[in-house]
């Protein structure tokens, strides 16, 4: 199945790895230097002109190999730079849907908020 993240966009969900509402998650460093690093390497595309509310990260293939390499990535927020072949696998989506509208859209019901 897809997920609808507005404008036209869809992504796999199998692909989708969160939902992250920017308001409640953005107040944290992690958070903000994840989001920099993403954007530092062209990670991060922009659903809509308009004022996101959420982000959705997702990775090109679910496979246990790339699960790992998301983990890496997480810790490495503390500071360290994430490893080059991990950024590969990652995609930002900031959408102007909210995260709770995100999850309603989703047939799958294993995200949580």
């Amino acid at each position: 199945m897809y997920l609808h993240l507005g404008q036209g966009v869809v992504v796999p969900e199998a692909s989708v790895i969160g939902i992250f509402d920017l308001d409640n998650t953005t107040g944290s460093k992690i958070t903000r230097k994840f989001l920099e690093n993403a954007e530092k390497n062209g990670r991060i595309i922009s659903v809509s002109d308009e004022l996101p509310k959420s982000f959705v990260v997702c990775c090109e293939d679910k496979s246990v190999e790339n699960r790992a390499i998301t983990k890496r990535v997480a810790g490495r927020a503390h500071g360290g730079e994430p490893e080059e072949d991990s950024q590969e696998v990652m995609t930002v989506f900031l959408s102007q849907l909210s995260s709770q509208t995100l999850l309603k859209r989703s047939d799958n019901m294993r995200f949580e908020l």
